[in-house]
C-alpha cells in the first residue's frame, strides 16, 4: 500500500514485479528481464535500479545513479523557479470628475507601477446620473493613457461593465526586461527560500 502512495519511484529491491523492461545506463534497451535479474546487473554497474513507467505491462525500469538523478532535477527545479515571470496585475480606481490634484496622485502610481513592470487595471467608477456619461470615463482613461505613453501601452481598450468602464495597461517589453533584470536578486533568494524547509518568506506586492 505504501508504494502505491509513493510519491517517489521504486528503486532496487522495492520493485517486486516479477519481470521489467530494462534500459541500460546509456539509453540502450535490454529488453525484458527479471528484477532479480535486472537488480544484478545494476549493482555489478554500482547503480540504482529505478522504475520510471510504473504503469507500463511489464513496468519499465532504468539502470541509473538515482541519488544523482534526483539532485539533478531538484536543481532544474530551483532554475525553472528562478527564471519564473509572474505576471502583478495592479488595480486602479478613478471618479470620472477627478480633481487635478487626485489625479496626477493616482497617476503617479499608475506610472511607478509600470516602471517596476506590472501591469495596471485602471477602473473609472460612475455613480448616479454619472452613467449617463461614460464620455467622460473614456475622454479620462484615454488621458491617462497618452500621459503614461512612454511606459506602456493599452492592452485592454476601455469598456464599459456594469457601473465601471475598464482599460489595462501594460508595460513595454523594454521596461519589464528592466524591472526583471532589477528584481533578479529577490528571485533568486525567493527560490532559495522556498528550498529551505519549514521556511516561508513573502515579498510585499509594493
Amino acid at each position: 500500500m505504501e508504494d502505491s502512495i509513493s510519491v517517489e519511484p521504486r528503486i532496487n529491491d522495492r520493485i517486486r514485479v516479477p519481470e521489467v523492461r530494462l534500459v541500460g545506463a546509456q539509453g540502450e534497451q535490454i529488453g525484458i528481464v527479471s528484477s532479480a535479474e535486472a537488480l544484478r546487473i545494476a549493482q555489478a554497474s554500482d547503480l540504482d535500479l529505478v522504475e520510471v513507467a510504473p504503469t507500463a505491462r511489464p513496468p519499465v525500469c532504468k539502470i541509473m545513479d538515482y541519488g544523482k538523478f534526483k539532485y539533478e532535477n531538484a536543481q532544474k527545479a530551483r532554475e525553472a523557479r528562478r527564471n519564473q515571470v509572474l505576471t502583478v496585475i495592479k488595480e486602479m480606481k478613478l471618479r470620472p470628475k477627478i480633481d487635478a490634484h487626485d489625479y496626477e496622485t493616482k497617476k503617479g502610481h499608475v506610472v511607478r507601477f509600470l516602471k517596476a513592470g506590472d501591469k495596471v487595471k485602471v477602473t473609472i467608477m460612475f455613480r448616479g446620473r454619472e452613467q449617463s456619461r461614460p464620455e467622460l470615463g473614456f475622454r479620462l482613461l484615454q488621458r491617462l493613457a497618452d500621459d503614461v505613453a512612454d511606459l506602456g501601452v493599452v492592452e485592454s481598450s476601455p469598456k464599459q461593465d456594469g457601473r465601471n468602464m475598464v482599460m489595462v495597461l501594460a508595460p513595454h517589453r523594454q521596461q519589464t526586461k528592466q524591472a526583471q533584470k532589477k528584481n533578479t536578486k529577490a528571485t533568486a533568494d525567493a527560490a532559495d527560500a522556498a528550498d529551505a524547509p519549514a521556511t516561508e518568506e513573502t515579498a510585499g506586492a509594493e
